[in-house]
């Protein structure tokens, strides 16, 4: 077994065993139906697949608007050198979302329908929509990096010259489907604890997607500078993370005047697992790391950006699945525990995910920042520019 791990790596072994594990339970899932791969049942229809697979993989990938907005919309160039990957995190999560949706519905086939079956009342037409739209959105910001691997010189003129447009619809429909999320569960006042219930969940999922999204890009920075040997974009890293504490106390501040106005602050101390759930998911997910960022010092360390930025990550997965399970299972009478055939499947989803970054990062220009110009003209307006500071430098001297 040693020598297994020392001429394959752990990382490889595992990643090898985890798509074993995952293959068999996709095996299991697609023959034998959702009853011998899973425990869900009719009391508990939402699982692991919904509250981490979907509510965690859309939030998480909002990295990808943000940063997008912030270069494009707001011309911020200097993030320009760390949008490549970004982009291609959020579109990888994107693609992985609709994989996790394939396991967890009835009829996986019939996932087209909502293309030609209109219903605009409902909120999961309109979530579906977004995240079709929004991902051919994505694989279009990224398709220069592909186009460049091949030299396609004329085709990426041609997506340069749309990617405004296209930067502002894709922040649109994120905005919709982000909040639109939250929308799923404004329909279960009574069925959910009111620490997480609230009529302003579609802004909480929408604050809470941006700051997490703000995370994900110093984690995935971080990872990639490992994995990869290159250096951290420590100033704009620490610019994010800014963005980041910004959107952690504005959600912070609504979710205290949420409960405060809804006379649940008293539910903070009942002594009960929905409590101590949310008081984790809180304490992880928003203090520590808003008090972290809030340090100058802590800012410009590469560890502690990378623990506050994990913690992120932590506090905002613990929030969706308690949105999606914990909240749910007192009304539900019953308990929820997912099968280990559930969890290999999110675990080999994941893993794809990992896999598909480093091989795409690992071929193609992801991690360099090139200026395409549209003709030669800013070439030689640049080089003309150079003689005549040098035709002055030498007048002077």
């Amino acid at each position: 077994m040693k020598k297994l791990l020392t001429t394959f790596g752990f990382w490889k072994v595992t990643a090898v065993a985890i798509m074993l594990a995952g293959l068999y339970s996709t095996y299991v899932r697609f023959f034998h139906g959702l009853g011998a791969a899973t425990n869900l049942s009719d009391q508990f229809p939402w699982g692991i697949w919904i509250g981490f697979d979907v509510l965690c993989g859309v939030g998480l990938a909002a990295g990808g608007f943000t940063l997008a907005a912030i270069v494009y919309i707001f011309n911020l160039k200097r993030f320009e050198p760390i949008i490549r990957p970004t982009i291609l995190t959020a579109f990888l999560g994107y693609v992985l979302v609709v994989v996790g949706l394939m396991f967890d519905l009835g009829r996986p086939l019939q996932i087209w329908h909502a293309i030609i079956m209109w219903n605009p009342r409902s909120v999961m037409f309109e979530v579906a929509w977004c995240v079709m739209l929004y991902t051919t959105v994505l694989a279009l910001e990224f398709s220069p990096v592909i186009l460049e691997k091949f030299k396609m010189t004329k085709t990426i003129k041609m997506v340069k010259r749309i990617s405004i447009p296209l930067i502002i619809v894709g922040v649109l429909l994120s905005t919709l489907h982000q909040s639109s999320l939250g929308s799923l569960y404004l329909i279960v006042p009574e069925k959910m604890y009111p620490l997480w219930y609230s009529a302003y969940m579609p802004v909480f999922f929408y604050t809470s997607a941006i700051a997490a999204g703000c995370g994900m890009i110093i984690f995935e920075s971080f990872i990639s500078s490992r994995a990869f040997k290159r250096g951290l974009e420590m100033d704009l890293l620490n610019e994010i993370a800014r963005v980041c504490v910004m959107m952690l106390g504005v959600y912070a501040v609504m979710k205290f005047v949420d409960l405060t106005d809804r006379k649940m602050l008293s539910l903070l101390t009942v002594p009960r697992f929905e409590t101590y759930m949310y008081w984790l998911e809180v304490i992880i997910g928003v203090i520590v790391p808003f008090v972290m960022f809030t340090q100058r010092k802590i800012r410009r360390n590469p560890n502690g950006l990378f623990i506050g930025a994990a913690l992120v990550v932590v506090g905002f997965i613990m929030n969706r699945m308690n949105i999606a399970i914990t909240g749910m299972e007192g009304w539900s009478g019953t308990s929820y525990v997912p099968s280990w055939m559930e969890f290999t499947i999110t675990m080999m989803i994941v893993t794809i995910g990992f896999m598909a970054f480093y091989f795409i990062a690992k071929y193609f220009p992801v991690f360099t920042h090139e200026e395409h110009h549209d003709d030669g003209e800013d070439t030689h307006a640049a080089i003309a520019w150079k003689r005549d500071i040098e035709a002055v430098s030498q007048i002077r001297n």
